[in-house]
C-alpha cells in the first residue's frame, strides 16, 4: 500500500488544481479558511474518469450535479457547458488525455462569518477541479470488505443520494473497516440489509443471478446504473431486492462497482472467504461488456 502511494504522489506532485476560473499548481491552490465546504461540509462533488480524451458519461455526472446542487439550494454559478469548458481547461493544463480522474467539486463559497447558516455566503460559490493520473491496473486485485455499525440513512437524515461534502458517516465507516484489517465498509441500511461499501455500490452473484440493494438507501452510482444496464442487456439475470449477510456470506461472487474503480471483485468479507465456485465468470464478463461500453461508447 504504502509503495503504491508513494507511486502516486510522485506521479501527481506537479498537478495543476482550477481554482474559481484560474489553474494553479498543486502547492499553490488555496481556497478560503472561511469556505463554507471546509468550516460546514457544505457543498457536492462529482468524481470523473477521463478515457481516450473523454470524459466518461459526463452528461450524466453533470446532471447528478446539477440535481445535488438543486436539493440543497446550492447555486453552482457556471453553466453545464462552463463547467465541460473548465474541465476541458484542466485536463489540457495538465496534459492528460488517458488513465485520468478528477474531483469537481462545488461548495456555497466563503462565508461572512463561522456560522452554519447558508446566507452568510455571500460572494458565490467555490468551484475547485483536482485532476490526477490513475492506475486502473490496480482495480483488478480483488478486495476486502468488513461490515461496520455505521448504516446509511434514510433520505431525512442526509438522503445517500446527495454527493455531498459531509462524508463523516462514510468516513467513520472506513476507519471501522481499517481497523478490522479491511480495504473498504460494508454498510447495511436502516431495516439491516446489505447497502454498499462506504465509497462503492456492491454486488452479488448467487446461481447465476446478480443481486444489488433496492437503491433505496444508496448512491445512485452512474456505474451501477451501467451494470444493471449490461445486465439487462446480455440476459444476466439481475434483481434489486433486500438481501441479508446470510446471502452475503453464501454468495458464489461479490463485486463493487464506482467511477474509478470500475468493477472489482470482492474476496473476502468479515473473514469469510467469498466461495469463488466458477472463477468469476459473472464478475469477469461484466468487466469485459464495460470495457467494451467505455472504450466503444
Amino acid at each position: 500500500m504504502t509503495k503504491d502511494l508513494n507511486k502516486h504522489i510522485k506521479k501527481n506532485a506537479d498537478v495543476m488544481i482550477y481554482v474559481d476560473g484560474e489553474l494553479f499548481h498543486r502547492n499553490e491552490a488555496k481556497i478560503s479558511v472561511f469556505d463554507s465546504g471546509f468550516m460546514m461540509g457544505d457543498g457536492v462533488w462529482e468524481g470523473l474518469r477521463l478515457v481516450k480524451n473523454n470524459w466518461l458519461f459526463l452528461d450524466e455526472h453533470l446532471e447528478r450535479l446539477s440535481e445535488a446542487a438543486k436539493a440543497i439550494d446550492l447555486d453552482i454559478g457556471l453553466s453545464i457547458d462552463e463547467l465541460k469548458d473548465a474541465l476541458d481547461e484542466t485536463k489540457s493544463a495538465n496534459n492528460m488525455t488517458d488513465q485520468a480522474h478528477a474531483r469537481l467539486m462545488v461548495t456555497r463559497g466563503p462565508k461572512v462569518k463561522p456560522f452554519q447558516k447558508p446566507s452568510y455566503s455571500m460572494d458565490g460559490s467555490t468551484i475547485v477541479i483536482i485532476m490526477e493520473h490513475s492506475d486502473e491496473s490496480a482495480n483488478i486485485e480483488p478486495i476486502t470488505l468488513a461490515t461496520v455499525p455505521q448504516i446509511r440513512g434514510t433520505p431525512m437524515m442526509q438522503d445517500p443520494k446527495l454527493n455531498s461534502h459531509s462524508k463523516l458517516n462514510c468516513i467513520l465507516a472506513c476507519i471501522q473497516a481499517e481497523k478490522a484489517g479491511a480495504d473498504e465498509a460494508l454498510m447495511l441500511d436502516p431495516l439491516g440489509f446489505v447497502n454498499t461499501t462506504n465509497s462503492c455500490n456492491f454486488f452479488i452473484v448467487k446461481n447465476g443471478e446478480v443481486w444489488t440493494s433496492t437503491g433505496d438507501y444508496c448512491m445512485n452510482g452512474i456505474t451501477r446504473k451501467k451494470v444493471i444496464f449490461l445486465c439487462e442487456e446480455n440476459n444476466i439475470p439481475i434483481f434489486k431486492k433486500n438481501f441479508s449477510l446470510v446471502d452475503v456470506y453464501s454468495a458464489d461472487e461479490s463485486f463493487v462497482t464506482g467511477t474509478l474503480g470500475s468493477i472489482r471483485p470482492v474476496n473476502v468479507i468479515d473473514g469469510r472467504k467469498i466461495e469463488d465456485k466458477c472463477n468469476h465468470k459473472i464478475t469477469k464478463k461484466l468487466q469485459s461488456l464495460y470495457l467494451q461500453l467505455v472504450t466503444n461508447g
